[in-house]
C-alpha cells in the first residue's frame, strides 16, 4: 500500500483580502496620480507658453515705440535674451515686421498658435514637448494689444521641456506624498471597519467546524448595526442551533447506548417472567384464571417492546401490521396499562361509541394511547396526591366517514407554552423533571406510520390530544366483511 501524499496547500498562493485590499488601493492611488498628473503638466506647458508671449508682446511694444523702428542691436538682444526667443515678429494691419532677430533661426519644426482655444490636444502636445522638445525649434503665435493684430516669437523649446521636467518632478512627488497619505489612511480604515470582522468571521467558522460540540467557539455578535453586524448575528444563530442541535444528538446517542446495555437483561428478565406466568394458568383458582390472561398479554407486549426499543432513531418503527380492531377493547387495555381501576386515585371515563372499529394495528394504537394516558397520571402527580373528585383521563371515539377520531384528554394543569412550542419533537416535548420527552414523539410516529394526525387541542381544560386514523382504500365490500367478522 503506497502513502498518498497530502493535498498541496495553495492558501499560500493565493492573495488574502488584505493584500486584496492594498493592491486596489496602490491601483486607485496610481490612477489618482494619472488623472492629477496629466492635465496639471499641460496646464503648466500652456502657462509657460502664455507667460513667455506676454514678455514677448511687452518688448514688441518696446521695439515698435522706438523711432522709425530702429532699435540698437545690442538693446535688441537684451530684450529677445528675455522672452527667450531668437526672432520676434509684429503683424500690424497689413503688414508683418521683424522687430528683432538674434541670428538666422533654424527650421521651425512646431507651430503653437494660442489664439485657438485650448481642447484635449493640449494633453498630446504636452507629452510631444516631453519626448522631442530638446532638439526643435517651435513658433508661438498669439494676439496683440490690438484687434486683428498678432505677435510671433520663434524659441528653442528645450527650456519649456526642462521647466516642465522639472514641475513633473514635483507633482509627481506631492502626488505620491499625498496618494500614500491617503491610501494609508483608506486601507487602515477598511482594514479595521471591514477586513479585520471578516477574519474574525471566518476564523470563527473555521475553528467551529473543528470542534462544535465546543461552545465557546460560538461566534459573540459585536452588537454592529452594519451588514457585518446581521452576518455576525446570523452566524451565531446558526452556530447555536447547530451546538445545540449535536447536543441533542449525543444525548440520544448516549441514551440509546444506556438502553442497548439494559436491553439484553431485560429481555431475560420478563422471559422468565413470562415461563412463570405460563404455569399460572394451571393454577385453579378463578380469580388467578382472569388474571392470567391480561399478565400474559402484557409480558409479551414489554417484551415486544424491548426488542424494538432502539429502533426510534435509529431506523424506524415497524410497519403497522393493520386489521379491523375493537376500539373499546384497546381502550380497556389501556386502562389496565395504567393501573386505573374503579375507585383508584384517577378517574378513567371511556366514552366510544357502540361496535367502534378501526384499520390499525392494535398494539401500536395501545402505545400511542398509553403514552398519552402515562403523561396525563405523572401531570397529575406533578402537582400533589391524585384526587379522584379532581384528577380524570377521558378516552373517547367516533366515525367520521372514513376517519376514526380519537380524543385523550384530561384535566390536569395543561401543556405550558415552552412544552407546546416542541410538543412532538424528542427530548424537547416534555416539563416534567427528569422527563425525556420521548413519548409524544413516539406516538406522533407510530400515528403517522398510519397516515393519521396527531395535534393537541386548543383552548380545553388540561390536556387533550386529537388522533385521526384513516381507512385505508380497499374494497369496500371487502371492508364489510371484515367488520361484520369483527
Amino acid at each position: 500500500m503506497t502513502d498518498e501524499a497530502p493535498p498541496a496547500d495553495t492558501s499560500a498562493g493565493r492573495l488574502g483580502l488584505s493584500g486584496k485590499l492594498l493592491a486596489l488601493t496602490a491601483l486607485f492611488v496610481m490612477v489618482t496620480e494619472v488623472l492629477i498628473f496629466v492635465p496639471s503638466v499641460a496646464n503648466f506647458r500652456l502657462n509657460y507658453i502664455d507667460d513667455q508671449l506676454n514678455r514677448a508682446r511687452t518688448a514688441a511694444l518696446a521695439l515698435d515705440a522706438a523711432p522709425d523702428g530702429m532699435v540698437a542691436e545690442p538693446l535688441a538682444r537684451k530684450l529677445l535674451k528675455s522672452v527667450d526667443a531668437r526672432a520676434l515678429v509684429l503683424k500690424s494691419g497689413d503688414a508683418r515686421r521683424l522687430l528683432a532677430v538674434s541670428d538666422m533661426p533654424p527650421e521651425v519644426a512646431d507651430v503653437i498658435d494660442r489664439r485657438e482655444a485650448a481642447g484635449p490636444a493640449a494633453i498630446l502636445d504636452a507629452f510631444d514637448t516631453l519626448i522631442n522638445g530638446d532638439k526643435r525649434v517651435a513658433r508661438m503665435i498669439a494676439e496683440a494689444t490690438d484687434a486683428g493684430d498678432f505677435v510671433e516669437i520663434v524659441v528653442d523649446e528645450r527650456p519649456l521641456r526642462k521647466a516642465m521636467l522639472a514641475f513633473s518632478v514635483n507633482v509627481l512627488l506631492l502626488s505620491l506624498i499625498i496618494s500614500l497619505v491617503t491610501g494609508a489612511l483608506v486601507y487602515v480604515a477598511l482594514d479595521l471597519m471591514i477586513v479585520r470582522p471578516v477574519r474574525r468571521l471566518t476564523g470563527t467558522m473555521v475553528a467551529f467546524a473543528e470542534q462544535p460540540e465546543d461552545a465557546s467557539r460560538i461566534i459573540v455578535a459585536s452588537g454592529r448595526s452594519d451588514e457585518i453586524g446581521v452576518a455576525e448575528a446570523e452566524l451565531e444563530r446558526m452556530q447555536s442551533e447547530i451546538h445545540g442541535q449535536l447536543a441533542q444528538k449525543s444525548r440520544l446517542a448516549s441514551l440509546g447506548l444506556a438502553v442497548s446495555k439494559i436491553n439484553h437483561d431485560l429481555r431475560n428478565m420478563l422471559a422468565s417472567a413470562q415461563l412463570m406466568s405460563d404455569r399460572l394458568g394451571t393454577v385453579s383458582d378463578p380469580t388467578v384464571q382472569k388474571l392470567a390472561p391480561r399478565l400474559i398479554a402484557t409480558l409479551d407486549r414489554a417484551i415486544s417492546f424491548c426488542q424494538s426499543t432502539l429502533s426510534y432513531g435509529a431506523a424506524h418503527e415497524t410497519p403497522p401490521a393493520r386489521r379491523m380492531t375493537s376500539v373499546a377493547d384497546v381502550v380497556e387495555d389501556v386502562r389496565a396499562g395504567l393501573g386505573l381501576a374503579s375507585g383508584g386515585p384517577v378517574g378513567f371515563v371511556a366514552a366510544v361509541e357502540r361496535g367502534l372499529t378501526m384499520d390499525a394495528d392494535p398494539d401500536q394504537i395501545f402505545r400511542v394511547l398509553l403514552n398519552l394516558g402515562r403523561n396525563a397520571v405523572q401531570a397529575f402527580e406533578s402537582r400533589g396526591a391524585p384526587d379522584p373528585a379532581r384528577d380524570q383521563i377521558r378516552i373517547s371515539g367516533r366515525r367520521e366517514g372514513g376517519v376514526v377520531v380519537i380524543e385523550v384528554s384530561d384535566t390536569g394543569p395543561g401543556l405550558p407554552k415552552k412544552a407546546r412550542e416542541h410538543l412532538f419533537e424528542p427530548f424537547q416535548g416534555s416539563t416534567r423533571t427528569g422527563g425525556t420527552g420521548l413519548g409524544l414523539a413516539i406516538a406522533a410516529e407510530l400515528v403517522r406510520a398510519h397516515g393519521g394526525s396527531i395535534a393537541a387541542v386548543e383552548g380545553t381544560i388540561g390536556a387533550t390530544f386529537r388522533l385521526t386514523i384513516p381507512d385505508r382504500p380497499i374494497d369496500l365490500q371487502a371492508r364489510a366483511r371484515e367488520r361484520a367478522r369483527a
